[in-house]
């Protein structure tokens, strides 16, 4: 897998509603909610072109018979990989175009910790302004090492993701 950053493109928006109108046609009853999440989810925020999808649903197990009907989609299953109570699909083989994190409705951390960083992100331009820019001299130097490219990303996501969590708690 090649990794590539670019500027934000206003299109993500779009391509996130084609495919969660799809989702929503496989699940229907099963879907609590969906949610555009990760860096294509934020306004002027440099990222990979991956449209992230994060999914809740009434019950994580019942998600296991939908495979087929998201294969038909172009998506491939992969299971909780590697995080418990969560089913990851992703769509484009090496060249990924989508991914799916879902999640039971009431796995409150999980769900949580994405919605709240990506709200952060977005109310805090100057600190998405400098993740963008760790992404980018990352991609530049990990072009094909997707390890590399996440451990370079790692300390600095840990360190948002505490300050988007308590600052999601201080809002209310």
């Amino acid at each position: 897998m090649r990794i590539v950053v670019v500027d934000h493109d206003p299109n993500w928006k779009n391509e996130y509603l084609k495919e969660e109108r799809a989702i929503k046609e496989i699940l229907q009853e099963e879907l609590v909610n969906s949610f555009h999440i990760g860096s294509t989810s934020v306004r002027d925020l440099k990222a990979k072109p991956i449209i992230d999808i994060l999914l809740a649903v009434h019950n994580i197990d019942v998600l296991d018979r939908y495979y087929a009907q998201f294969e038909s989609l172009g998506y491939e299953g992969m299971g909780e990989f590697g995080i418990k109570g969560r089913r990851y699909f992703r769509k484009g083989g090496d060249n990924r175009t989508h991914q799916i994190h879902a999640f039971q409705y009431d796995n409150i951390q999980e769900i949580e910790r994405h919605l709240s960083f990506r709200d952060y992100l977005r109310q805090n331009p100057e600190i998405s302004k400098q993740y963008g820019e760790l992404k980018s001299r990352l991609a530049v130097q990990y072009p094909t090492d997707i390890d590399s490219y996440g451990d370079g990303k790692d300390e600095f996501v840990k360190k948002i993701e505490e300050e988007a969590l308590k600052w999601h708690w201080t809002i209310r």
